[in-house]
């Protein structure tokens, strides 16, 4: 008898059709968040996306919230939108109708300079993988991919946070005891993309260069016609362009906005702090004048007066949630790493032509 095993997630193989379509998506709705579901099946470890559709655009006017004319915002929830849900699961049953991969294995969603970590990225990502662990979320930079080096990232959230977001508690108390931090949020899956054997055929058929040096030249205007002339593929000089530095820029502003949020956070903290701290004082100074007070009763051979009074008295302030801190350590790490691949890339441009930029 076969030995089935659950082996778990390893790779992430996405079909050319599949990125083509989420990149028109994402690329047509630009600014605007672009959210959709993805389809495929997993086999030993690897997770082939073989079908994607994007969500329906939300009714801004039957929406209830604060978010009514954020399209962003609306996008964004769209995945766990119960709408979305019965539309999903239709597009699946019709799927199957078709004997194509009629599994949901995920969500796709667009992001602008790496800024996807936020809490509806991870409400998104639990709601799938709480069903079925095998569920990633792929996300497209649409600004990245417009410099010519497509980026697509596959996402899913980690055991430990799993457990703990399903708990609901982020103090400082659980976190130390589960040991969780900004890295152990999610984890990054390489993503791999294949091409179908009909698409990899039409692609060796396209012109190349000539295998020799020496062309030769027709006869007559019966061999052009007969034999004509194949441009071969130039090399792209892309790689040479020095006019990045704007988005390089774009992205250390944001850096500094999501530090600046950290600092809040930091701030928000610090004053739950002074506040438990000046009721821990009240608390003390209550219990000392009681315990005199029952002191006394007792040498006057009186009843004494309970001392766990205080905790109908005194309310102790509720710790706020450190995932919004957490979230933006990860959002830093993130536009960190961006910075530091992108700095690496110009300064070996810059010490290429430096020879032309220093004065003789």
């Amino acid at each position: 008898m076969a030995d089935f095993k659950d082996v778990p997630l390893k790779t992430i193989q996405v079909q050319a059709l599949v990125v083509m379509k989420i990149v028109k998506h994402c690329s047509a709705s630009f600014p605007t968040t672009a959210t959709g579901s993805i389809a495929g099946m997993d086999q030993d470890g690897v997770l082939d996306i073989t079908n994607s559709f994007p969500f329906p655009t939300a009714d801004v006017v039957n929406v209830e919230g604060n978010h009514q004319n954020d399209a962003s915002a609306l996008a964004a929830a769209a995945p766990r939108a119960k709408a979305n849900v019965a539309y999903q699961n239709e597009m699946i049953r019709h799927l199957k109708e078709v004997n194509a991969d009629a599994n949901n294995v995920g969500w796709y969603t667009s992001a602008t300079m790496g800024n996807f970590v936020n809490l509806g990225f991870i409400e998104n990502q639990y709601h799938y993988q709480r069903e079925n662990d095998k569920t990633v979320a792929l996300v497209h930079d649409v600004s990245r991919s417009s410099q010519g080096a497509l980026s697509l990232r596959a996402f899913k959230l980690t055991t430990t946070f799993m457990t703990a977001y399903k708990e609901g508690k982020f103090t400082t108390e659980s976190l130390q005891k589960s040991k969780l931090t900004f890295r152990d949020i999610f984890t990054e899956l390489p993503v791999h993309l294949h091409n179908s054997h009909l698409l990899t055929a039409f692609l060796h058929q396209i012109p190349a260069k000539p295998t020799t040096s020496e062309v030769a030249m027709p006869t007559s205007l019966a061999d052009l016609q007969n034999n004509p002339i194949q441009m071969p593929l130039y090399p792209s000089a892309d790689n040479l362009d020095l006019s990045i530095d704007p988005f390089l820029e774009k992205t250390c502003d944001l850096l500094l906005d999501s530090i600046e949020s950290h600092y809040t956070e930091l701030n928000n903290y610090q004053y739950y702090q002074r506040q438990l701290a000046r009721e821990q004082t009240k608390i003390t100074a209550w219990q000392t004048k009681r315990k005199s007070e029952n002191a006394a009763r007792v040498a006057a051979k009186q009843q004494p007066l309970p001392e766990d009074e205080w905790q109908r008295i005194f309310k102790l302030p509720q710790e706020p949630s450190r995932l919004e801190g957490m979230l933006n350590a990860k959002q830093v790490e993130q536009y960190s790493k961006q910075v530091d691949g992108f700095t690496a890339c110009i300064s070996a441009k810059m010490f290429a032509v430096r020879g032309n930029l220093l004065p003789e």
